[in-house]
């Protein structure tokens, strides 16, 4: 990446090489992190983010989870996110904040409890290249996604995406595009970075969210967006073979967006391509972004705009994604004082 590439590290801009982080960090040794992935689309009203106080919200109560203190209000996280793209001059970009456990000892529950926080934005393009039109072809994972009461599934944690590697190269390794794994009960789950939906007779079927997903903010949209198309939608547990019997299958993320399914193991899902439901999901999902699909529940917003919070308007969703987390601010000024290069009163080792 270019030097002239910016980087918002505890709150300011710098070149893209001097946003480091010290080989003490706790996140680098025991995955303490949590982050976001989110999308700037180019639109006719300009570059516009996608649900950004919706994954804000998620940020936070992510960091809930794990006890982690962000530092910083959700409406600085957004202004952080904005400031990035714009610094850098995008018109489209995937936008990563990430929140992690910074230099301060090595024992699992460090001894000094400092927090880091960056804001990435890179060009992203479709995440599964030409399969977004043609379908993907992946397999069913041989490792599982965690046990309930393990690792949390609704955080979005990087310590989580370990799983998610696994499966992954798993899927690489057999000339796969993407692996699909199950719970531990044998029951459908989620792809390696994406949620999962399948067609059964005209009926959109996906797990639901205590099988071991993300509580994913495209999930939620897709659901929307098949209830203004009139398309049935049910939440339900499903067996492995729900995959041979379906009729479409897709995935759904921020990065993987709306991407069909034609194959699993290698048997044709339906007639092998992109399905009628399926494609009239993606059409009024990049609809939302070329103009085609009216913006109801205010998921865009640009980059001089205040951040809209769709899901408090509706009370199925805002309890999974949803947290109000103080500013704190004794802990504000010992994040943005401090330097990567500073060390630790001590570095305690633990197993």
């Amino acid at each position: 990446m270019s030097d002239s590439t910016l980087i918002w590290q505890n709150g300011t801009l710098k070149p893209w090489h001097e946003a480091t982080v010290h080989v003490s960090a706790h996140a680098l040794h025991y995955g303490s992190s949590v982050f976001e992935g989110e999308r700037v689309y180019a639109t006719p009203d300009g570059p516009r983010f996608f649900r950004l106080a919706d994954h804000t919200r998620r940020l936070f109560a992510s960091a809930r989870v794990y006890g982690i203190d962000i530092g910083y209000t959700p409406q600085q996280i957004d202004d952080a996110c904005r400031d990035v793209v714009r610094a850098n001059g995008m018109d489209a970009a995937y936008v990563r904040p990430v929140v992690f456990r910074g230099a301060g000892g090595l024992g699992i529950l460090p001894k000094d409890d400092v927090v880091d926080v960056a804001v990435l934005a890179l060009p992203w393009g479709s995440y599964h290249g030409d399969a977004r039109e043609q379908g993907a072809d992946v397999c069913v994972s041989s490792w599982n996604r965690a046990a309930p009461n393990t690792f949390p599934s609704w955080a979005k944690a990087g310590g989580n995406y370990l799983n998610s590697q696994l499966i992954a190269l798993e899927a690489r390794r057999g000339g796969y595009a993407e692996g699909i794994a199950l719970g531990c009960d044998g029951l459908l789950s989620e792809g390696a970075g994406e949620n999962l939906f399948l067609v059964l007779n005209g009926e959109l079927v996906t797990p639901p969210t205590s099988a071991g997903v993300l509580v994913g903010i495209t999930r939620d949209s897709v659901i929307a967006l098949a209830g203004e198309l009139g398309i049935p939608f049910v939440e339900r547990a499903l067996p492995r073979e729900a995959l041979l019997y379906a009729d479409e299958i897709f995935l759904c993320g921020t990065a993987a967006e709306i991407t069909p399914v034609r194959s699993v193991d290698g048997a044709p899902v339906g007639r092998g391509g992109v399905g009628p439901i399926t494609r009239a999901l993606q059409d009024a999902f990049f609809g939302l972004f070329d103009g085609r699909t009216e913006d109801r529940w205010g998921w865009l917003t640009g980059l001089d705009e205040p951040a809209s919070t769709s899901a408090a308007r509706d009370p199925r969703h805002a309890a999974s994604i949803s947290a109000v987390i103080p500013d704190r601010e004794k802990h504000k000024a010992a994040i943005r004082d401090r330097t990567v290069r500073e060390a630790p009163d001590s570095m305690e080792a633990s197993a």
